[in-house]
């Protein structure tokens, strides 16, 4: 779990920096590079490996719950779950089915699309991913869901990313504030950013903004 968690969090980082290409104001082509480059043949073995990652981690979480379900079938007597713990560690079994939705949405939206079925924009076949892009953010309740679903990845980030050291033992009194410092940072700053960028195509594809 907290291999799995680790790596996907740095595709994160991956998939942020090709997405903020969009936000480049030259008619998409450096997304459109971005793209084409993670569609090469040498990207594929990493494509395979993301998606084992995403169902290794999926599986993962399902067993756990399972097993510490059994563990304990019948609940304290006596719970302060809160002065224990946060409300999103102990709630990252909802966040994660939030994220998996979001997730199979995001494919439908573009990985099926422009790996498998192919696409049209306005009746005619398309192969320009930004256009895409700007295509589909131009329904702004795709652009809130978008925008909203940020908030779980955020709260899953804040408790995974910490979790995830501790669980392979990375953890140290001496560098621990380090480790949650950077977290609590990564799990604000890179939510944001992917929440930020539907808003900003959603502006532009509709003439709000020129840039």
């Amino acid at each position: 779990m907290g291999l799995t968690g680790l790596f996907l969090i740095t595709f994160l980082i991956v998939h942020l920096g090709i997405n903020l290409c969009a936000l480049i104001p030259d008619g998409g082509e450096t997304f459109n590079m971005a793209a084409e480059f993670m569609g090469s043949p040498f990207i594929k073995p990493l494509e395979i490996g993301l998606f084992l990652g995403f169902i290794i981690h999926i599986i993962d979480a399902l067993v756990l719950t399972i097993q510490s379900r059994k563990a304990r079938p019948v609940g304290y007597e006596v719970s302060k779950a809160s002065a224990n713990s946060t409300w999103y560690s102990r709630s990252m079994g909802l966040l994660g089915t939030l994220l998996l939705i979001f997730l199979i949405l995001h494919i439908a939206h573009f990985w099926w699309p422009s790996k498998i079925t192919g696409f049209e924009i306005d009746g005619r076949e398309s192969h320009d991913l930004y256009s895409l892009m700007l295509y589909t953010f131009k329904n702004l309740w795709i652009v809130l869901l978008y925008a909203l679903t940020q908030f779980s990845l955020g709260y899953h980030l804040l408790h995974g990313f910490k979790s995830a050291f501790q669980t392979l033992g990375l953890n140290h009194p001496r560098y621990n504030g380090i480790i949650e410092g950077v977290g609590v940072i990564y799990s604000v700053v890179v939510p944001l950013l992917f929440a930020v960028i539907p808003v900003i195509l959603y502006l532009r594809v509709n003439g709000h903004i020129a840039f």
